[in-house]
């Protein structure tokens, strides 16, 4: 089966094992899911990830964090570029998500980074998720 957005398929299995409180999620593999996996760990977002090779393709398997009482460490997460309309920002314009506590996930000439990470650095690029 073949897929349009793995970016947002992604997404959507993270936030739907998180809102149904599992312990891992898994999904195929690619190196730009790697990147947001990596950039998810580094935020404290997940508590870690891991690839898994396998045939065809390799595993993702991310493991997620959950405070005290199964309270939710991630709380919104939300695909901003899509396939059928990209949004690019400038080093300017990057956003800021929920005034800093959040984190935007930026694809830039220098690779996968935050939006802090890219305003340090001035580069702007593709934005393409939300997570806070």
């Amino acid at each position: 089966m073949s897929m349009n957005d793995p970016i947002a398929d992604m997404l959507t299995r993270v936030r739907n094992a998180n809102s149904a409180g599992k312990e891992t999620v898994s999904m195929p593999s690619s190196k730009k899911l790697v990147e947001i996996a990596r950039i998810m760990d580094e935020e404290g977002y997940i508590s870690g990830y891991e690839i898994e090779p396998s045939d065809p393709r390799d595993t993702l398997t991310i493991t997620l964090k959950y405070g005290e009482k199964k309270a939710r460490t991630i709380r919104g997460l939300k695909r901003i570029s899509k396939p059928g309309l990209r949004i690019y920002a400038g080093k300017d314009e990057l956003p800021r998500v929920l005034g800093g506590l959040g984190c935007a996930i930026i694809s830039t000439s220098s690779g996968v980074m935050t939006d802090r990470d890219a305003r340090a650095k001035g580069v702007g690029g593709e934005v393409i998720a939300y997570i806070w």
